[in-house]
């Protein structure tokens, strides 16, 4: 909540700004005053003794703050009460027989990925794209840390953003999933880039969107990007890359 504090304006906000200000953003107690709430129950909620508020403060909050669909839903989540988890226990799921036997038979680049945007499978079409959509390798990391990875996007850091947002969404309110620990720490201390975008606090969830990627073989290529959900598996999705159609002129 502090993040996105921060990044609201008093004149977003509809607040009259006087006097210098010591804070970039709002004041702690100018959002309070915004969401109905005591200054005291705010500091407490952005300070983490609080942790489950109403769902009524939460909406609150989440217009005050400005949020979008996704970021309401998400400061939802962090509110909801952690899945208990055995110990040990991991999230991930073998991937369906017949998702395996979809995946090789695509005509298109495709490939399984988990909640933390590793791939577990791909068909050849997707590794003649991109050697680096293998399986056992981590998107994310490769955008962030492979220098040939980041010269086939020709805005790395913002591909990498949306990344960034996209495991937050998936993660939710898991945060203390040793693999995404052991995947933010990571990359945490190695990029000042991760750093930077971590700390925004962006979070969106995955759709279907448009690559412009710079092939080192076949030049500039524009892809579509669609994603499904596999059944009965704990968050894994299939990635199917195809070709933009080009309308005539």
């Amino acid at each position: 909540m502090r993040a996105r504090r921060e990044r609201v304006t008093p004149e977003q906000a509809g607040i009259a700004a006087s006097g210098a200000r010591r804070v970039p953003g709002l004041r702690r107690e100018e959002l309070a005053m915004l969401a109905g709430i005591s200054a005291d129950y705010y500091l407490r909620l952005e300070r983490g003794r609080d942790r489950h508020p109403s769902g009524q403060v939460l909406d609150a909050l989440a217009g005050a703050l400005r949020l979008d669909a996704d970021e309401a839903a998400h400061l939802h989540v962090l509110a909801s009460q952690p899945v208990a988890r055995r110990r040990g226990a991991s999230r991930d799921t073998a991937v369906p027989p017949s998702a395996t036997d979809l995946l090789h038979s695509l005509p298109h680049p495709a490939f399984i990925e988990d909640r933390y945007l590793t791939v577990i499978d791909a068909n050849e079409h997707a590794v003649a794209l991109d050697p680096r959509l293998a399986p056992g390798r981590n998107q994310l990391r490769d955008l962030i840390l492979d220098a040939d990875e980041r010269a086939m996007y020709p805005d790395a850091d913002l591909a990498a953003a949306c990344l960034i947002a996209s495991l937050r969404h998936s993660i939710g309110n898991d945060l203390a999933d040793p693999r995404f620990v052991q995947l933010t720490d990571e990359l945490h201390d190695a990029s000042e880039t991760f750093r930077r975008t971590w700390s925004r606090h962006d979070v969106r969830a995955q759709r279907g969107a448009t690559l412009r990627l710079i092939h080192p073989v076949d030049g500039e290529l524009h892809l579509n990007r669609e994603q499904l959900a596999i059944n009965a598996t704990a968050g894994l999705k299939l990635v199917v890359y195809s070709p933009v159609r080009m309308t005539a002129p």
